[in-house]
């Protein structure tokens, strides 16, 4: 089967954007890995997949990481989708009502080009993130080995662990962000998020995401970021997040309001791809 697809990136976080609704499309945790090798196949941190809406919204949204499981949510991908839906003729609405696992989203095409999301409502229940811990609190203590973290514990839409660190470029993302991912306090792993504050209108990011590993921008991670050092009180409503692969706009207003996420989404190119040679040949 030959599928066509878009190569197309968010601050360095890449994907494979998949129009499900014009060809037929089935693919297999299996299938989704080989496309993903970056050497046999095409490469990507998630493969999203637009599809039909099932309900009253405009489209539906899939996400699957590199490792071939499907997620919730994912920030960049969003913007993505967004710029794709548009480039492809699928929409000419500035703003649309995308359906995600955890709920419908509404991203605007800016006229600067740029991308806003309502990535929707933090949740801070530990059953909704989910993480196992009797009641809310602001932080949590996360034994790893021999020591132990202070984390915030929030979903948007996927799950999150953010830990404040005094020099991002020293934070132990490579060496304790697969413990935490793969800790048994999260059923359904977690992305870990390691933040050091600039100003109160500014942070620096890194993130190992939950099935990818380290990515170069993670856009619910930015939410989630920023989300936490409001609530820790270190942060202000409007901030600045820069991450390796750009920087993004984040906003949240408190309590019970929904996250904004503005910034950029980029075509590579565009390409089809054999799925009977095992994803090891495309014609771009």
């Amino acid at each position: 089967m030959k599928l066509k697809f878009t190569k197309m990136h968010g601050l360095g976080n890449d994907f494979v954007v998949i129009d499900a609704i014009s060809q037929s499309v089935s693919l297999s945790p299996e299938v989704i890995r080989q496309l993903a090798d970056r050497h046999l196949g095409i490469g990507f941190d998630q493969l999203l997949l637009v599809e039909k809406a099932r309900g009253d919204a405009d489209f539906r949204y899939r996400i699957f990481n590199a490792d071939g499981g499907e997620v919730e949510q994912c920030g960049n991908g969003a913007r993505c989708f967004v710029r794709f839906v548009h480039a492809h003729g699928l929409t000419d609405q500035q703003t649309i009502r995308v359906e995600t696992i955890r709920g419908v989203i509404t991203p605007t095409l800016e006229t600067n080009g740029e991308i806003s999301v309502n990535m929707g409502i933090p949740r801070f229940d530990p059953a909704e993130v989910p993480f196992a811990a009797q009641q809310r609190a602001p932080t949590y203590p996360l034994k790893i080995n021999d020591h132990s973290v202070e984390i915030t514990v929030l979903s948007m839409g996927n799950p999150h662990a953010v830990q404040i660190v005094p020099d991002i470029e020293l934070a132990p993302v490579a060496s304790e962000g697969l413990m935490i991912e793969s800790h048994p306090a999260f059923p359904q792993r977690v992305n870990a998020g390691y933040m050091q504050v600039i100003d109160r209108n500014h942070i620096r990011l890194r993130v190992f995401e939950r099935g990818a590993g380290e990515t170069m921008a993670c856009g619910t991670g930015a939410c989630a970021a920023v989300v936490s050092g409001i609530l820790r009180g270190v942060l202000d409503n409007q901030v600045h997040v820069s991450m390796r692969g750009g920087n993004l706009r984040i906003r949240w207003l408190g309590e019970n309001q929904p996250v904004w996420m503005t910034g950029p989404a980029v075509t590579v190119f565009e390409g089809v791809i054999d799925l009977q040679d095992s994803g090891q040949h495309r014609h771009d």
